[in-house]
């Protein structure tokens, strides 16, 4: 579930001096944003950060789940808090931000972003996938775990699904998992998942 709290537009840098230490804000296009994930949501994100944490531990990975870090994309009046991020240690250096705000710029930087998806799934599906193809960010990965996204997206009948977006060429190339199936990451051959463990939760 999200809110938006306030009407008067501000820009990201005047979001990052608002944004209080605890709850889960966003600026879309100069609106503040307040996410209200649920139960379900937060098992779900928890499930991920457990396996992936253990795939950067089993390969070796100089990569790193921050807990709070946000992005900012091509735009100055919006940031985004995914509900996991994958960030290559080795290319905070370049991160003009990352020091003092605990922000990433740089598509690079991003290994993996994944977004749970809620009642806002067009965010997700649409504005969320346009801006991390737009900033080169290596994979992202739309989990609908309750089936909630548009027929467009994820086909008819609804139903539970994960859409693995893989960039290629600059665009994301899509593959859409689905139940009694193996999640499989193009970036990261070695990590295989049972969807049916992620769709479990309601």
């Amino acid at each position: 579930m999200v809110q938006a709290i306030q009407s008067r537009q501000m820009s990201f840098q005047e979001f990052l001096i608002w944004k209080p230490d605890t709850g889960c804000y966003e600026l879309h296009d100069g609106v503040i944003i307040e996410m209200q994930p649920t139960g379900p949501h937060e098992q779900v994100v928890g499930l991920l950060n457990r396996k992936l944490n253990v795939l950067i531990d089993q390969e070796g990975f100089n990569y790193f789940i921050p807990n709070t870090a946000m992005l900012q994309p091509l735009m100055d009046d919006t940031g985004y808090k995914p509900d996991l991020l994958m960030i290559d240690t080795a290319a905070l250096v370049n991160e003009p931000l990352w020091s003092k705000e605990s922000v990433i710029t740089l598509g690079q930087s991003v290994k993996l972003a994944v977004e749970v998806v809620s009642t806002n799934w067009p965010d997700d599906y649409a504005r969320k996938f346009e801006d991390y193809e737009a900033m080169g960010i290596q994979e992202y990965w739309i989990v609908d775990y309750k089936g909630l996204g548009g027929r467009r997206y994820i086909g008819t009948p609804k139903q539970p699904t994960v859409t693995v977006c893989h960039l290629v060429n600059g665009l994301y190339e899509t593959q859409l998992f689905r139940q009694s199936s193996s999640l499989i990451s193009p970036s990261f051959p070695g990590f295989q998942l049972a969807t049916d463990t992620i769709f479990a939760y309601k």
